[in-house]
């Protein structure tokens, strides 16, 4: 039998102050040519347990026990041992482009500094390895080599940085979460990017996402994580059509889906726990509906299921039968709520905006971000702004927001003309900034740090005039959190709690609409599931307008009641949500539409134990 290329046993990882655990018994095996998909919540391991194969924990932390890579023992290796495996038989993708380069470095310069030394050393040859390499990924070489990083968008960044990882000719390649800022099209082409040069190259690939869509349409297999533990292991097709572990389900059932609407947004409840405080039992426990006094008497281990099929769940013999019930009524077609039909709120007519941009190699030019966009959003509506990055969704918002002045084009919101923010005085300003606010994408960075949530809201509060009364309390169980979170700051606060705090900052002046920019883009997909039904209910009790900015067409499909598809700053296409999405006319919007990976497909029926 072939030896896998990569096999790892019984991989822990700890602290090496306080011995604290933060992943806990990983074991499994990858073949040449074949992808792992490793999924999870923030918190789960997954990304400390591609950096213990690649040797590079941060410092405080140490892995223990085999990791064995075509042969080869990586365990207790010295770092002058591990470099000539680096880069050369394994490389590492990471989620952000932009801070993997230098900016001061030219494109050419990144790619000929990952070259061979021999390579590298012959200035013709670099040049053309360079070009190959670059066209490898589909960028011109001629357009591309001598830029610089902030000179491209951000799938060309990526498509960079795939490009440099490659250089030394890798047989595994491990990606972390290398599409999760990237829009839908230039997602899509990254992910075929990855697929067809593993293909040519009979390269190993390990992805590492919490989009569960991703994984499925890229893995042969797809490992779950939670609490620094694996508790699914599985073929990719096995695992989306019937899950074997209640925490597998409720990611499976988070995921909005793209091609119908949904009631309700199904959210698993709670956080991941550290891996130490659930040592002794089933990590899941706390947040499982079918959880039993045996859960909670011993932590299970992870066994056959199935064929080639591993859970973790102590139960799942007892209640494999309602977890497919379950998976089947948790996504079920609804009827979306009728659009409202009142009068327009927000008119926006013949916008336009350019920005003056230089370089560094070739002359200023100017740039056009909108051009001749017209909308309305009526009382009560929810509009979607979709597009690729660069297609002037933000700057559309900019504009409302006064954050940019508009070189054409009126804007009206509430019939006050506020297309320059400037000429407003002080008491239409005070009615505008208490009619729009806007929830950011980055929770941590829209919030001041130096402040706790209470300070934070009661300004938000103050600020709206407080003519309901509330109190930071109040607003607190609003969004769905205890009113003691009042003494905590930023920090202290999850990634979903922060943005439901920026969620009851911006709803504290009772807005007559409300911008959400990615507002879930950075979030796990649980969290996600959570900050979409608080906006929703939101939505339905106060009749508070949004306008939704997004490159996820499954949240416009449960979010919005219409859909403005945006390219270049122009409008191409504009309509009710189910017909844009449904039956697109606009080859854009097409392409849009298709490029969403394959919606989970489910089971027949439970599998057989």
């Amino acid at each position: 039998m072939t030896q896998p290329l990569l096999r790892v046993r019984a991989l822990s990882v700890k602290t090496t102050g306080t011995a604290r655990t933060l992943v806990r018994d990983v074991t499994f095996d990858l073949a040449a040519g074949q992808t792992l998909g490793i999924v999870g919540e923030s918190g789960s391991g997954k990304t400390l347990t591609a950096r213990s194969i690649m040797a590079v924990l941060p410092p405080g932390v140490q892995a223990t026990g085999d990791i064995v890579f075509d042969g080869i023992s990586l365990q207790g290796k010295k770092e002058r041992e591990l470099r000539p495996l680096r880069s050369r038989r394994i490389s590492m993708v990471l989620q952000d482009p932009f801070t993997a380069l230098n900016p001061l470095q030219t494109i050419g310069e990144h790619l000929r500094e990952s070259l061979p030394r021999d390579v590298r050393r012959d200035r013709s040859k670099a040049r053309s390895e360079v070009a190959r390499r670059l066209a490898e990924v589909g960028l011109d070489p001629a357009h591309v080599a001598d830029r610089y990083p902030f000179q491209l968008s951000g799938g060309m960044r990526q498509r960079v940085a795939i490009a440099a990882a490659l250089a030394g000719d890798p047989e595994l390649l491990i990606a972390d979460e290398p599409t999760t800022a990237l829009d839908v099209t230039t997602q899509h082409e990254v992910l075929e990017l990855l697929r067809a040069l593993q293909r040519e190259r009979g390269m190993a690939l390990v992805l590492i996402t919490h989009d569960l869509r991703v994984a499925f349409s890229v893995c042969d297999r797809v490992m779950v994580m939670y609490a620094g533990s694996v508790v699914e292991d599985a073929p990719a097709d096995a695992l989306a059509r019937a899950p074997e572990h209640p925490y597998t389900l409720g990611l499976l059932a988070a995921e909005p889906p793209v091609t119908h609407y949904v009631e309700q947004l199904t959210a698993v409840p709670g956080n991941v726990p550290p891996a130490d405080d659930v040592a002794t039992e089933c990590a899941f426990a706390d947040r499982c509906d079918w959880r039993s006094s045996e859960c909670t008497h011993g932590r299970p281990e992870l066994v056959a299921v199935g064929p080639d099929h591993a859970s973790a769940c102590a139960r799942i013999g007892d209640i494999r039968t309602q977890l497919y019930a379950w998976q089947l009524g948790s996504q079920a077609h609804a009827q979306p709520p009728d659009a409202p039909s009142g009068q327009p709120l927000l008119v926006v007519d013949g916008l336009r905006k350019s920005y003056r941009t230089s370089s560094l190699i070739g002359r200023a030019r100017e740039a056009v971000a909108v051009d001749e966009a017209s909308f309305d959003i009526r009382e009560g509506e929810s509009v979607g702004l979709v597009g690729e990055t660069g297609s002037g969704k933000t700057t559309i918002a900019r504009c409302i927001l006064g954050l940019s002045r508009p070189d054409a084009g009126d804007i009206r919101l509430q019939g006050l003309d506020i297309s320059d923010y400037r000429k407003l005085d002080k008491a239409r300003l005070r009615q505008v900034r208490r009619l729009v606010q806007v929830v950011f994408q980055d929770p941590y960075a829209s919030l001041n740090p130096s402040l706790s949530i209470g300070a934070t809201l009661a300004e938000a509060i103050e600020a709206g005039g407080n003519t309901s009364g509330q109190d930071v309390g109040e607003l607190l169980e609003r969004v769905g959190l205890p009113p003691a979170y009042a003494d905590r700051r930023p920090s202290a606060l999850s990634g979903g709690e922060r943005q439901r705090v920026a969620i009851a900052r911006a709803v504290a002046v009772r807005p007559r609409l409300l911008i959400c920019d990615e507002p879930v883009a950075a979030l796990d997909v649980s969290v996600q599931a959570q900050v979409l039904e608080l906006l929703r209910a939101i939505r339905r009790d106060h009749g508070t307008s949004m306008l939704f900015i997004t490159h996820d067409l499954s949240v416009v499909r449960q979010m919005t009641d219409r859909a403005i598809v945006l390219r270049r700053g122009r409008i191409v296409e504009n309509g009710s949500t189910p017909t844009v999405l449904d039956n697109p006319q606009h080859p854009y919007t097409v392409r849009l539409v298709e490029s969403v990976p394959e919606p989970i497909q489910k089971s027949n029926g439970p599998a057989s134990p």
